[in-house]
This record gives structure tokens, C-alpha cells and sequence, in this order.
């Protein structure tokens, strides 16, 4: 009986020792969501007559910082930016080494924006400021406002927000290769807000940037400026649009893309831009020429070969340009042509083929377009403004088969390359397999306006022009999600116009209605699009 006894004490002793000597994590308790919390700092938060070089702030837990040198946003912005740690370790203690010298009687914020986060869970401390005055009292002003982008309903993120305060030295050039006096940022909102201003006079300007040095660049940025000046204190809230520059006109390296085609690319509006040929060559040079669609390039063919070298005047307005362009390309380019389009067409598209040549001549007797009972389909052949596609315009009917044949030469290209014969299937969807929009409008400020049917990357699918109140119908559109957006075109030229900084230009306004359309085959749709609202 003792002996028993002594064994299950024994063996109870083990267990004990056993479970006292497991390694593992620790179970149970709720998931810590709690942000870090600044304790004290050393300058006090809203010191005056701040002199120091350095500032630590120190907080409750462990934290770590996250992107540092795109979030902190320190306004006035410093010359030399400061020296923030801890990097890539933990700390409860984040410290700022200033390395500029301060702005006399000028409250500064130090915004860390997402930056700092817990160790352990990576909780964000959003908008954390530290903010101090050299002077005798802070700053405590505030400006906000929503920012959007002028043409599409895609807002971009990391937009900055600069105050100029406009005094003898202010002028329009200064966004370019000056400093503003205050800064926000949106991060990943549509909201912004500047706080601690003083009282005066400024302009309000937004950039997206890249690199983050609040100049603007038209090569690269986008900008946003409200065109008044804004006298603060103002309760106001202020919406801005962001939109790209059409950059001053100027003409790039022209080069050889292939044996006989030459490209001019160029920045900015050419519309007038003329090619002038200076070389001396023989009557039986010729050339053509025509725009790249969607691109800023003019394409330049010409039937010569085994040239050296090409000279050339090009002139658009006033700028004048002559520039030479070496002949090296020994590949020239055989004729290839193919659809533009998918086995279904749809409704409000033509037929359309493309050809890596200029197309100069059609013969639309050698070309049969029939459906399936083979009857013939009378069409109509278009070159387009761009010389390499042919458009085939045609009343389309629902639910029917098509079948397209070139005959051999039914195109030539200027190079007096000919077509082989061609065959194409295609064919339309039943009309209740599609669906119609339709449209009213009220509010509407001004004609003319632009109404456009987009997909939801603002694709335009469909586009209508008013110049006085009517409806639109946008009918036998696929099953898809779509946009409708007015644009109130100002200048009555057709096309959405993009804003000028130094001109005091904004874009044209762009207005879109407030929900998706979510068309369905065998539906229609009918909206008012209040542009109130």
C-alpha cells in the first residue's frame, strides 16, 4: 500500500514538472486594437519660444515608424529635413533632430500622417502632430476641404495641400521653385484640413507628386488652385479638382520606327504642326502623313528607299524647328491588316480593320458583305483621319450573322501594296440580350454639355452633345455596370479642355451622377440626372 502510494506521488510529481517546463506561446486575452498614446514630450507639446535642436516624444508602448519619409509632413516646410529614429527597430521614445534653422515667431507642425504604429499589432496613431511656436503663442487657424479629380470619379491618394501666404513676395512663379508657408496631406481621403494658420492672405494650391518636394512640375504632377485669394479666418470649406497640364508645345527627336516611316513625337497641342522637307531628292518622292491616335506622334511615310538621311523644317505656329534624321532600318514593314474588333459587334460600333500601312485606295466592289441567308448587306467604307483603318458602316440588325470578304486588291496602301482575299465572321446579339439607358437632366446651369456613357474605369463607351434641353438614350448597350458624366463644355468645342495654372484656367467642370447604372439584357433604364446635386 505505501509502495503505491510512493509511485502515483512520483508520477504526479513528474506531470507537474512536466507541464512547468512546456515552452509555448501564450493563449487567451483579447487582441490588443489600441493605438499607441503620447505620455509627455520633451519640448511640451505647444511650446513657445521653442530654441532646441531636438525633440523626443515619448509613449506608453513600444512603437515603430512606417514609411516615415513619405508621411511626415513638417509645415513650414524645413530646408533639411530632420532626422527622425527610431528606424527599423522599436522604441518608446521617437526623436526629431532639427538640422534647419527656424522661422522667428512661426508655429510649426510635425504631422507623421500613418506613420507610427504599436509594435506588436501594428495599431496606426492616425494624423499624430507635434506642434511647438519660436514664437510667443500658437498658431490656431484651420482651412479645410475636399479634393477630387477633375475628369474621372477616381480620387488619387497622398495629395498635398499648400498654403502660399500672399505677401510682397508672392507670385505665381514661386509654386515652381518656392517653398509654401503651410502644408497637409490627404493621404488615402478625399478630406484635408491645414490647422495652426495665422491670420492673412493666400493662395491654395494641391499637387500629386512623385517625388514629394512640393514644386510643381507640369511634366509630371497634377495640380489643383483655388483661383481667389482665401482671407483666413474662413469657414468655408474649399473643393479642389486635380488635373493634368497640356504641356507648352515642343517637338522631340524625330526617329526611323522602320525602313520608309519616320516619327515626330512632341509635347503639348500640334494641330498646326506642317512638315516641310528640306532634302533634295527626285520627282518620285512622295510621302503622307497622320496623326497617332492617342498619342502624342505624327507618323511619316515616305516611298524612297536607301536614303541616307533626311532633312526637315517642321513648324507649328510660331516655333520653327529643323532637325535631320539618319536612315538606318533595314526591315521595312509587309503589309499585314486585321480586325479591330471582336466576334460579336456590337451595335453602335462599325466594322473596323487596321493596317500597319497608310490606306490610300478602297475598292468597295471587291469587297462583299452578306449575312447568313446570303443576302447583301449594302455598307459604306471610310478611311479615317489616322490612314491606317478602315471603318465599314452598316445597318445593323439583331440576332444575325455576318460574313465579310475582300477580294484580292480590294485595299492598297501607299506603298502600292495590295490586300489577298479576306474573310471575316462576325455577328450581332439579340436585342434582348442588350439593354437602353434613358436620360433626363435638371439643374443644368449652361448648354452646351457633354454627356458621356463610361465604363467604370471612365472608358467612354457613348457620347452625346446638347446645346439646349432634350433627353438622351443611350440604347442596345451590353449587360455591364456603367458611369454617365456631364461635362458643361465652356468653349463649345466638343472635348473636355484641362486647366492652366499660370493662366488662372480651371478645367471645364465634370459632374457625374451619383450612382452606377447596372444595365441588364432585356431592361431599360430611366434616370433624372439632377446636376444639383
Amino acid at each position: 500500500m505505501k509502495s503505491s502510494f510512493i509511485r502515483i506521488s512520483i508520477v504526479f510529481l513528474i506531470l507537474i514538472l512536466s507541464n512547468c517546463a512546456r515552452r509555448g506561446r501564450p493563449t487567451g486575452g483579447d487582441k490588443d486594437e489600441v493605438a499607441p498614446i503620447m505620455i509627455t514630450s520633451k519640448p511640451a507639446f505647444e511650446t513657445t519660444h521653442f530654441n532646441s535642436k531636438s525633440i523626443q516624444i515619448y509613449f506608453d508602448e513600444y512603437i515603430k515608424l512606417d514609411k516615415i519619409g513619405q508621411q511626415l509632413i513638417v509645415s513650414p516646410p524645413l530646408k533639411y529635413k530632420p532626422i527622425i529614429t527610431p528606424l527599423g527597430s522599436a522604441s518608446k521614445t521617437l526623436n526629431i533632430k532639427i538640422l534647419d534653422t527656424l522661422q522667428k515667431e512661426t508655429t510649426y507642425i510635425f504631422n507623421f500622417g500613418t506613420s507610427v504604429r504599436d509594435n506588436n499589432e501594428g495599431n496606426i496613431l492616425y494624423n499624430f502632430k507635434y506642434v511647438m511656436s519660436t514664437g510667443g503663442y500658437i498658431d490656431s487657424l484651420n482651412l479645410k476641404g475636399t479634393i477630387k479629380d477633375a475628369l474621372s470619379n477616381v480620387v488619387d491618394k497622398d495629395v498635398a495641400i499648400l498654403l502660399y501666404r500672399m505677401d510682397e513676395k508672392f507670385n505665381d512663379s514661386i509654386i515652381y521653385k518656392g517653398l509654401p508657408n503651410y502644408i497637409a496631406n490627404t493621404l488615402d481621403t478625399v478630406t484635408w484640413e491645414l490647422t495652426n494658420l495665422k491670420e492673412g492672405k493666400y493662395k491654395l494650391v494641391a499637387l500629386k507628386q512623385k517625388n514629394y518636394d512640393y514644386k510643381f512640375k507640369p511634366a509630371s504632377d497634377k495640380i489643383a488652385f483655388y483661383p481667389d485669394t482665401i482671407n483666413i479666418p474662413r469657414d468655408s470649406s474649399f473643393n479642389l479638382a486635380l488635373f493634368k497640364e497640356i504641356l507648352d508645345y515642343k517637338l522631340a527627336r524625330p526617329s526611323e520606327v522602320t525602313k520608309q516611316h519616320i516619327v515626330f513625337g512632341y509635347n503639348g497641342i500640334a494641330k498646326d504642326i506642317k512638315i516641310e522637307l528640306l532634302s533634295q531628292v527626285t520627282d518620285s518622292f512622295k510621302s503622307i502623313q497622320a496623326f497617332e491616335s492617342d498619342k502624342d506622334t505624327l507618323n511619316y511615310w515616305f516611298n524612297t528607299p536607301n536614303l541616307d538621311s533626311l532633312q526637315f523644317k517642321v513648324s507649328n505656329k510660331e516655333a520653327i524647328d529643323t532637325v535631320m534624321v539618319k536612315l538606318r532600318a533595314q526591315k521595312f514593314d509587309s503589309l499585314v491588316v486585321g480586325s479591330l474588333n471582336k466576334s460579336v459587334l456590337n451595335f453602335n460600333d462599325d466594322f473596323k480593320l487596321l493596317s500597319n500601312q497608310p490606306i490610300t485606295k478602297v475598292d468597295d466592289s471587291k469587297i462583299i458583305l452578306m449575312d447568313k441567308d446570303s443576302v447583301k448587306t449594302p455598307f459604306k467604307t471610310v478611311i479615317s483621319e489616322l490612314k491606317t483603318q478602315l471603318h465599314f458602316k452598316f445597318e445593323k440588325e439583331p440576332n444575325k450573322a455576318y460574313r465579310l470578304m475582300l477580294l484580292p486588291n480590294a485595299i492598297q496602301t501607299f506603298f502600292e501594296s495590295n490586300t489577298d482575299t479576306i474573310r471575316y465572321l462576325f455577328g450581332t446579339k439579340k436585342i434582348t440580350e442588350l439593354g437602353s439607358v434613358f436620360l433626363s437632366f435638371a439643374h443644368v446651369k449652361s448648354y452646351p454639355i457633354i454627356v458621356e456613357l463610361t465604363d467604370l474605369k471612365t472608358k467612354v463607351i457613348q457620347s452625346r452633345y446638347l446645346e439646349k434641353p432634350q433627353e438622351v438614350s443611350f440604347l442596345n448597350i451590353d449587360p455591364e455596370k456603367y458611369l454617365i458624366r456631364v461635362i458643361y463644355d465652356e468653349n463649345k468645342n466638343s472635348v473636355w479642355d484641362t486647366g492652366n495654372f499660370l493662366k488662372h484656367i480651371n478645367p471645364e467642370e465634370v459632374i457625374y451622377f451619383k450612382n452606377e447604372l447596372d444595365v441588364r439584357a432585356n431592361w431599360e433604364i430611366t434616370e433624372v440626372f439632377d446636376l444639383a446635386k
